[in-house]
C-alpha cells in the first residue's frame, strides 16, 4: 500500500520549543519540582514523557508546588499570570510566540477601545488565555452566525484569531465583519504553519483513497485537519497513535495520505505511516 506523508506533519515551531525548554529544565535542575500549568500541548504521549522525567502536570494553580512553574504552549491571562507570582514560584514561560503576539495585539487595541472579537473555540486553553487582554471587552465566535452576539452599540471591532482556526471560517466572518462595521480592523494571526498544514491536507485528500490525521483527540488543530479531510469527501481516519490503525478498515485502498496536527511527535507519525505501509 502506498503511503504519501505530508512535510508539514509533526511539531510545529512553538511545540517543539516548548518541549525542549521544558525537557532542559528537567535536565539541568535535576531534584526541583517542575509543573506545567495545564498539559504541555495536547499529546497525550508527549505529557506522559513527561511525567516520566518528573515534570508535574498542574490542572489548577492549588496544585503547582514551590520550585519551577512552565507557562504552556497556549499561554495564560494576565490574571492568572499575576496569581503564578504570587506564589513565588519561578515563571517558565513556553507560551508560542504567535500566541504572544496575539496576546500584544489584542492589548493594544483594547486599549484603543476597540472591541475584540475572537474567531476560536470557546473553553480552548488559547482562547481563554486571549480573552484576558481584552479587558472585559471582547467575544468568541466560532462561526458567521455567532457574531449576532456582539452587543448592540458596538461601532468598532477588532478581529483576530485563534492560531490554529479554520482559516475558512475565519475568511468568512472577517468578510460579515467588514460589511457590517466601518471601523473594523482584520489580523489574520492564524499560523503560517496551521494554513501551511490546512492547505496540504486539502490538496492530498484529493490524491488519495484515503487520509489518516495523526494527533491528540483533544488538539484543535489536528481536530481542524479531520474536519478539512472529512469535508472533501475522502474517508478519514483519526488515530492517535499507529495501535489504532485496525488493517480491516485499509481494504481496497491503494493510496493512503497521512498527516498530523502539530503537536504530534515525528516518531509516531512515522510509525503510523510504518504500519499502513505493512497492510497487505
Amino acid at each position: 500500500m502506498q503511503v504519501i506523508v505530508g512535510k508539514s506533519a509533526g511539531f510545529c515551531m512553538g511545540v517543539r520549543r516548548a518541549v525542549n525548554k521544558v525537557m532542559e529544565l528537567a535536565s539541568e535542575n535535576a531534584g526541583a519540582q517542575i509543573s506545567v500549568y495545564g498539559p504541555l500541548i495536547h499529546n497525550r504521549q508527549v505529557n506522559e514523557m513527561l511525567e516520566k522525567k518528573r515534570v508535574k502536570i498542574a490542572h489548577a494553580l492549588d496544585e503547582i508546588s514551590p520550585g519551577i512553574c512552565v507557562i504552556r504552549t497556549h499561554g495564560i491571562s494576565p490574571q492568572k499570570r499575576e496569581l503564578l507570582k504570587e506564589k513565588r514560584v519561578e515563571i517558565c514561560d513556553a507560551t508560542c510566540p504567535r500566541v504572544l503576539a496575539v496576546q500584544k495585539v489584542i492589548e493594544q487595541h483594547a486599549h484603543k477601545g476597540y472591541f475584540i472579537v475572537i474567531v476560536g473555540d470557546k473553553g480552548h486553553a488559547e482562547v481563554e488565555g486571549l480573552m484576558g487582554f481584552t479587558g472585559g471587552s471582547g467575544i468568541v465566535v466560532d462561526s458567521p452566525e455567532k457574531t449576532d452576539e456582539i452587543p448592540c452599540g458596538v461601532t468598532k471591532v477588532c478581529v483576530v484569531a485563534q492560531t490554529t482556526q479554520n482559516h475558512g471560517v475565519f475568511k468568512r466572518i472577517e468578510s460579515l465583519l467588514r460589511e457590517r462595521y466601518a471601523d473594523c480592523i482584520v489580523f489574520d494571526t492564524i499560523c503560517d504553519s496551521t494554513a501551511e498544514r490546512q492547505q496540504e491536507v486539502l490538496d492530498l485528500a484529493g490524491k488519495v483513497d484515503a487520509m489518516v490525521i495523526v494527533g491528540g483527540k483533544e488538539s484543535a488543530n489536528t481536530m481542524r485537519l479531520v474536519e478539512i479531510s472529512q469535508a472533501a469527501g475522502v474517508p478519514t481516519f483519526h488515530v492517535e497513535t499507529e495501535k489504532e490503525i485496525d488493517p480491516r478498515l485499509f481494504k481496497g485502498f491503494a493510496r493512503v495520505g497521512v498527516s498530523a496536527g502539530a503537536s504530534t511527535p515525528n516518531i509516531i507519525v512515522h510509525n503510523v505511516a510504518k504500519a499502513i505501509e505493512a497492510i497487505a
